[in-house]
């Protein structure tokens, strides 16, 4: 078959598309898959697996523009969609997926006008502006929580978790053993400026267990330098890097992980059986991040902080009582993997075979 995939902008729109291209993979290796997102997303083409193609189109964000910005985000989509049409003309796929975000209005209403199969997947228990309008003309809606079911509609809407990269999958954790007692630090795939300055104020909060502590930190490009300053003037031991390509290894070292709250994310906590403190982007849409980490948090799997209230000392209070209670660190981490969806990607393409037989 050929199937494209559009994706972008995020690791979290991202990574659920290159997990499900590997599915697809195994599922055929006769299968070809297309990529699409959009030139801003240019860094991006280099995780997309081998044998996949890619292809870039104008989109942009209509939501939270004031109007000028608006309107110019409108003639984006319009063309955009005139650039669709050329693509999956050309292309000519049985299955047109979005993984949700601004790239996917103007490919899966492309898909709708040429009458091409049509599925989307939504990360988030509070559904994004986009993919809640694509529900709509959608022939297959793919969510990762229960919860997000009533924003869509009945009969077309299956819950299949959010899918995973092969690394994950195929390299789930056991429990680390103690010492270091390792921290893994991770703000999203472009790093979080905000928590890369709480983690390295608490420095001087965490010093009595210095010696006992490990920490993998990925930074993002900016910020790399002042952190790697910062663990080098107090002696913390620490690996601070940009971007962590092997994550599955990083989690699998990890007794305790500080992160934002993507979904994506999430779905690799639950993954790993990770415990967490979760700090939710606060300029997140419809501030969804929130809700993704309270799922987590009335399930004993993760704490949170508020972003609003996120200090050096707060956040090393955190880490502190945990290193300090390996029993209920462990709870956290046997709550967070029975939440697992070892199996997401699998399903979702064996429903998109259905959906095209």
């Amino acid at each position: 078959m050929k199937i494209l995939i559009a994706a972008g902008g995020t690791g979290g729109h991202l990574f659920p598309g290159i997990a499900l291209a590997e599915a697809f993979g195994e599922k055929d290796q006769g299968n070809r898959i297309l990529f699409v997102g959009t030139a801003r997303d240019l860094d991006k083409r280099a995780l997309i697996p081998p044998g996949c193609d890619f292809e870039a189109i104008d989109a942009a964000s209509v939501k939270g523009k004031n109007p000028l910005r608006a309107l110019v985000a409108l003639l984006h989509l319009g063309k955009g969609v005139m650039q669709s049409l050329v693509i999956i003309k050309r292309f000519a796929p049985q299955l047109v997926l979005g993984l949700g975000g601004y790239v996917s209005a103007p490919v899966l209403a492309a898909a709708c006008l040429l009458r091409v199969r049509r599925a989307i997947h939504e990360q988030n228990l509070l559904p994004g502006l986009t993919n809640r309008a694509l529900g709509v003309i959608a022939n297959r809606i793919f969510i990762s929580f229960e919860e997000s079911r009533r924003y869509f509609p009945r009969g077309r809407t299956v819950v299949a978790g959010n899918p995973l990269r092969r690394q994950h999958r195929c390299e789930t954790s056991a429990p680390p053993r103690r010492p270091p007692f390792t921290l893994l630090v991770i703000g999203g795939s472009l790093g979080s400026h905000q928590i890369n300055g709480a983690l390295t104020e608490a420095l001087d909060e965490l010093r009595p267990i210095r010696e006992e502590l490990m920490i993998i930190h990925q930074t993002g490009s900016a910020d790399l330098g002042a952190v790697t300053d910062a663990y080098r003037r107090q002696g913390f031991a620490a690996e601070a890097s940009p971007f962590i390509e092997n994550m599955a290894a990083a989690y699998r070292r990890a007794h305790l992980v500080v992160s934002r709250a993507g979904a994506t994310t999430l779905a690799e906590l639950m993954m790993h059986g990770k415990a967490s403190i979760l700090i939710p982007y606060p300029r997140a849409s419809d501030n969804h991040q929130h809700y993704n980490a309270m799922f987590l948090v009335k399930r004993g799997a993760a704490r949170i902080i508020n972003p609003r209230e996120l200090t050096g000392r707060s956040l090393a209070e955190q880490v502190l009582r945990l290193y300090r209670s390996p029993g209920e660190l462990a709870a956290m981490g046997e709550n967070a993997g029975r939440l697992a969806r070892p199996g997401a990607a699998r399903e979702i393409v064996e429903h998109c075979y259905a959906l095209l037989s």
